[in-house]
């Protein structure tokens, strides 16, 4: 046979080739030829079992409200990334604040963690980012993340998590209890306004001449802190965290600073869990504000997916684990909920009598 009479028969073997990696690679991410192994399906399974099915609402941070403002930039982060949203000036912002867990209607509490979620708009870029009110994670792999997720469903009889399955859970992960003790030794702000949100993901910054920097980020209030035991006593109902905020808004426009702390080498990129230095550099690269809230709708904040891994170019995502499973479990969430018939959310701009 000719080297002619070869060619398309190779090129018909390296398109078969070709199909089956692609088939291959649904059946993995599907969990088809692995059914023990945890993938974005199975993951988001997790999220249904515990907090039950909700039709058209998120798995994780169901409930929430949808806001827009701008951020401007001081152009400090220049010298750090190329990135458009670092050049001096100013570009819009869309994002949603909630609370995590995946019942929608569930009600606010003292102890309730807070969600940021942003989408910066620069010319021609994007930048999501997917915030929470902590200073680390709680856990550093996501097969780490989906054992305290299944830890943490409530038992029908109590109501409460099983303290079996939860101390079972920090025996395994003795990071997680370290964690813990970080996280309980940070006071907790009175709402949605005046908490500082942090990343805690490490990424990397690319600047234009190629340095690559690891760097954390977080957003900082510019309303005064508030002690949230100082403030229980001002709860309303069950909405009481988004009302204070939409009473807020509606008095003028909230600010937070988006401070980018630089890391040094050796400083770890790899797990969330571990706090970086508090002496690492902080620069104030800009200034968030936030002057519209509305209840969550076609047209606005529903129908974004926050993937932390939407970065424009100057900003690279870390080897930190985390990153990937996130984002591939919110592209899952995303999927199931477009396919659903849409409810009302809960939280509305009427709710505190002061209009939309």
């Amino acid at each position: 046979m000719s080297n002619d009479d070869r060619s398309p028969i190779l090129r018909l073997a390296l398109i078969g080739i070709l199909v089956l990696c692609i088939v291959g690679s649904f059946a993995y991410v599907g969990g088809w030829l692995s059914p023990g192994l945890l993938t974005p399906k199975r993951f988001v399974n997790g999220f249904e079992q515990v907090s039950g099915l909700h039709p058209g609402f998120r798995r994780n941070h169901a409930k929430g409200v949808c806001i827009a403002g701008y951020f401007d930039s001081n152009g400090a982060g220049v010298r750090l990334s190329k990135a458009g949203v670092f050049k001096p000036g100013r570009v819009p912002v869309i994002g949603r604040f909630s609370l995590p867990g995946g019942r929608p209607y569930m009600p606010d509490g003292p102890m309730a963690l807070r969600g940021m979620a942003l989408a910066f708009r620069p010319a021609g870029e994007e930048w999501r980012m997917a915030l929470i009110d902590l200073p680390v994670f709680a856990v550093r792999t996501p097969q780490a993340f989906y054992e305290q997720l299944l830890a943490s469903q409530p038992d029908p009889a109590t109501g409460q998590p099983d303290p079996k399955k939860i101390n079972a859970f920090f025996a395994a992960h003795p990071e997680a209890a370290r964690a813990i003790a970080v996280i309980r030794s940070k006071p907790f702000s009175s709402g949605f306004e005046n908490s500082t949100y942090n990343g805690l993901n490490a990424f990397r910054f690319v600047n234009a001449a190629g340095i690559s920097t690891p760097v954390r980020w977080s957003m900082v209030p510019v309303d005064p802190f508030k002690s949230e035991e100082s403030a229980q006593s001002d709860m309303k109902d069950h909405n009481y965290l988004f009302d204070d905020l939409i009473d807020r808004i509606h008095e003028g426009p909230v600010q937070w600073h988006l401070s980018v702390t630089v890391g040094k080498p050796g400083d770890p990129t790899d797990d969330a869990t571990i706090p970086w230095p508090e002496d690492r550099e902080q620069v104030d690269v800009g200034t968030l504000t936030i002057n519209q809230i509305e209840g969550e709708g076609p047209g606005g904040c529903r129908d974004i997916n926050f993937d932390p891994l939407v970065l424009p170019n100057g900003i690279e995502p870390s080897n930190d684990p985390l990153l990937s499973a996130r984002s591939a479990v919110y592209s899952q969430s995303f999927t199931r909920r477009e396919g659903e018939k849409k409810s009302p959310s809960a939280v509305t701009t009427l709710e505190t009598g002061k209009g939309g």
